[in-house]
């Protein structure tokens, strides 16, 4: 029987990735003896203290048990915490090495969203891929440079050290493990109860480029404004460092370092967010919206869009569009 322990961290947490596990295992459990089969799971919340953590000022989280009198464990699950980076780390600083001893005496340990914050700054992650809510990447490339995030990805396995993707892909994680720890037929099982999609690998499709502006680089940041309001138009590196007076070399790598992008892939970026957008609300066709944005050739649109979103334009917009919907 594997023992999970779900931590209850101090600070803001999302509640729900604190519930959804307990609970997930929980009913794994349950069917597995409406099966005839024996439990797969022990499942308990572990605090730094005994003390119940209230979260939202409203609901309040008793754990099962402290990092104290738990001495082994075979799955650690760090929730999403939020609030300021830096001081929800300082605050749950004590669960780093008691995190680190279970890992280096056979346990795993898996994140869930921006939990992923809280498992880079044990350490564990050095080195090594992960993903987090693609909304929080800017800044955790930013804290975690050592870390190679991959912010369009679900999930990461890097040899029992599991991340998942933003807010309910957790649920894919967790499918991901009772296939591991029991077998496929009960993660099929439970995605049919939760009405999971199973399998599902990215979350591209659900990322909204806004560029990382949180830098002190004045320069690159006129550069950005420029690229998002002229998107429709050629734009070339040559012209932004002639533009910016700012040799060429210079100007990619300062904009790298300021926006985790490539000067080509920030433009690629920003034109594909302006066709999802338009993908949305119109009823404009592919080629429509491919020469609005700035591109002429259709081959070069359709794989840059499907790299960028993991969706061809046409799967974007069936899937995104009220109209194509009812078409």
């Amino acid at each position: 029987m594997k023992h999970i322990s779900v931590l209850v961290p101090k600070g803001d947490a999302a509640l729900g990735t604190i519930e959804g596990p307990f609970k997930f295992f929980s009913f794994v459990n349950d069917f597995l003896t409406a099966m005839g089969r024996e439990p797969a799971f022990k499942v308990q919340l572990v605090g730094l203290s005994s003390e119940i953590q209230k979260y939202s000022g409203v609901f309040g989280v008793s754990p099962d048990a402290t990092i104290h009198n738990l001495e082994k464990t075979d799955l650690v699950i760090i929730p999403a915490v939020n609030g300021d980076r830096d001081s929800v780390i300082e605050m749950n600083h004590e669960f780093f090495p008691w995190i680190t001893k279970q890992h280096n005496t056979g346990a795993e340990v898996a994140s869930l969203c921006v939990g992923a914050f809280l498992l880079a700054a044990t350490g564990l992650l050095n080195g090594k891929n992960c993903t987090t809510h693609w909304m929080s990447a800017g800044d955790f490339k930013r804290m975690f440079p050592e870390i190679n995030l991959m912010d369009d990805r679900i999930i990461t396995d890097e040899n029992g050290v599991y991340t998942s993707g933003g807010a309910n892909s957790f649920w894919n994680l967790l499918v991901y493990l009772v296939e591991k720890y029991v077998d496929r037929e009960m993660a099929i099982y439970t995605t049919k109860f939760f009405m999971i999609e199973i399998d599902r690998n990215t979350q591209s499709p659900f990322i909204m480029f806004t560029g990382q502006k949180g830098h002190e680089d004045e320069t690159v940041r006129k550069a950005q404004e420029f690229i998002e309001k002229s998107f429709q138009d050629r734009i070339t590196v040559d012209q932004l460092s002639e533009m910016f007076a700012v040799g060429r070399r210079s100007f990619e790598r300062r904009f790298k370092k300021a926006t985790s992008n490539s000067v080509i892939e920030y433009i690629q970026r920003v034109k594909i967010e302006a066709a999802k957008k338009s993908f949305e609300v119109s009823r404009k066709n592919v080629t429509e919206l491919m020469y609005e944005v700035g591109y002429t050739d259709t081959k070069a649109f359709r794989s840059t869009f499907k790299k960028i979103t993991g969706l061809s334009p046409v799967e974007y917009r069936n899937k995104y569009n009220r109209s194509a919907m009812s078409a």
